[in-house]
């Protein structure tokens, strides 16, 4: 694994004068080498994407979905193999890695799916006024242009995926620029897709550093940005350039509701049980990871012992080890940022139930009750295993409580009322509403995105198809309808 790693330029394998080196967050050690593309190399990779893009848009679905199943099937024979690189760059328990590795086998069969049956055509008869007598109109969807995909360091291969597959799938060339942190499963993908007979150009994986990213962004030839990260950055992507089209996935505030009617010593159980899990799970570094629990005044007494407790259960150590649960973060200078969130709500006035202790990379579960609204905490996306409960009179009460946060991606409701479940589908502002169950569940066939400050389009392969094309209509004249 310590080897120097090529990048991938339209379509084939090539070093540059620079490396940087990848490292375990775990315990430091050197996980690979990858050559940085220089400026040159980075313009051929631009220019190549835009010359074949209209080469590419018109390559016969068979084609793009053959690829597509071909990675799919080649990502599944090595799972094992890549799950181990997953959790050696980014510290991920080897169990939640292996689970990447799957979604990303299925994110590539989903596209190579709709490969097949996007763009179908939709005819619509445009007789219904005098004026559009003997005129049929035939809807057909066409890539935008070249997709620039920004993908974040916390599912470094299946969030690379989500960037790729959709694009091909559409036909639409696509840039990829894996995370700095963790660009190793990024640039597998690179291996499985120069086994394909994909047109050169129509993809490249450049590890570019992010002071370099500008000029990309600003790049006239890259008309759809896909970014998954931080609020700040992608928002500043955005301002950057208003006249193209930006998918952002951003940062989340995950809320998971017990009311209740979800009351019975199992309900209470297996809420815990969820609640603990997908609090910590990678860590905590997923934008759908559980950090705030909003519990009913009737069931709250019941259920913090339960979650403190399971939270208590929760393994945490050397990600390599199968029963592991929780591993490092991403970086020591992310669990000092963690830290000192937790230090700041428990000097305001919070009760620390468990953890808030860190070594090095490695942070604690921690639970804590009654934190202060203001804090960095209460407001802001911790991204790591950090829990926050508290108590509220009824279902109205819970429901503004979800929706006083600037962000809004997912929220879970624990409920057995099916109106209940319908209220909150409609009542909560964010983008999923995931009913018995915590926010953190995700589909890579749903839509998937926020609402307010956690990002406009949505992902899951069609939805990202879809941002990734345009609506043109042919309208045909002189027709016997």
């Amino acid at each position: 694994m310590t080897s120097t790693h090529a990048f991938w330029l339209a379509g084939r394998q090539v070093t540059g004068e620079d490396t940087f080196d990848v490292t375990s967050p775990w315990d430091g050690r050197l996980v690979g080498k990858v050559s940085v593309p220089n400026d040159a190399q980075v313009e051929e990779a631009v220019a190549a994407a835009y010359a074949v893009r209209d080469e590419f848009a018109g390559t016969p679905a068979h084609v793009r979905a053959a690829a597509l199943d071909h990675v799919s099937k080649r990502l599944a024979e090595r799972t094992e193999e890549i799950a181990q690189l997953i959790s050696a760059e980014n510290g991920k328990p080897i169990k939640w890695a292996r689970g990447e590795v799957g979604r990303a086998v299925s994110v590539f069969r989903f596209a190579a799916e709709e490969a097949r049956r996007f763009n179908g055509g939709e005819a619509q008869r445009l007789d219904t006024d005098a004026g559009g007598q003997g005129r049929l109109a035939l809807t057909r969807r066409f890539p935008k242009g070249v997709v620039l995909g920004i993908a974040p360091f916390n599912f470094p291969l299946n969030l690379c995926a989500h960037k790729v597959a959709p694009a091909i799938a559409a036909g639409a060339p696509i840039i990829l620029k894996p995370a700095p942190a963790t660009p190793l499963s990024g640039l597998i993908l690179g291996e499985l897709l120069a086994e394909t007979d994909l047109p050169a150009g129509s993809w490249s994986i450049l590890p570019v550093p992010n002071d370099k990213m500008p000029a990309l962004v600003q790049d006239e030839r890259l008309p759809v940005i896909s970014f998954t990260g931080s609020e700040k950055v992608g928002y500043a992507i955005m301002d950057s350039v208003p006249r193209k089209h930006c998918t952002l996935e951003l940062g989340g505030n995950g809320a998971a509701v017990v009311l209740g009617d979800y009351a019975s010593d199992a309900d209470l159980d297996w809420a815990a049980t969820r609640i603990a899990t997908f609090s910590n799970y990678q860590g905590g570094q997923s934008c759908i990871s559980v950090q705030r629990v909003i519990a009913d005044a009737s069931v709250y007494d019941r259920l913090l012992p339960r979650i403190v407790a399971a939270v208590e259960a929760q393994v945490t150590g050397d990600p390599s080890d199968d029963k592991t649960d929780v591993g490092p973060l991403v970086s020591e200078d992310a669990a000092k940022r963690v830290e000192s969130w937790v230090k700041e709500a428990v000097e305001a006035g919070a009760t620390l139930l468990t953890g808030g202790d860190r070594d090095g990379a490695s942070y604690a579960p921690t639970v804590l009750a009654d934190v202060p609204a203001g804090t960095t905490l209460a407001c802001e996306e911790v991204f790591g295993p950090v829990l926050t409960v508290q108590k509220v009179d009824g279902e109205a009460e819970a429901f503004a409580a979800v929706n006083d946060s600037k962000y809004g991606l997912q929220a879970g409701v624990f409920t057995h009322d099916v109106q209940v479940a319908f209220r909150a589908h409609r009542a909560l502002e964010v983008g999923g509403v995931v009913i018995g169950d915590v926010p953190s569940y995700r589909a890579d066939q749903m839509p998937y995105g926020g609402a307010k400050q956690s990002g406009v389009g949505r992902e899951g392969v069609r939805f990202a198809m879809e941002d990734y094309t345009y609506e043109r209509v042919l309208v045909l004249t002189g027709l016997a309808l």
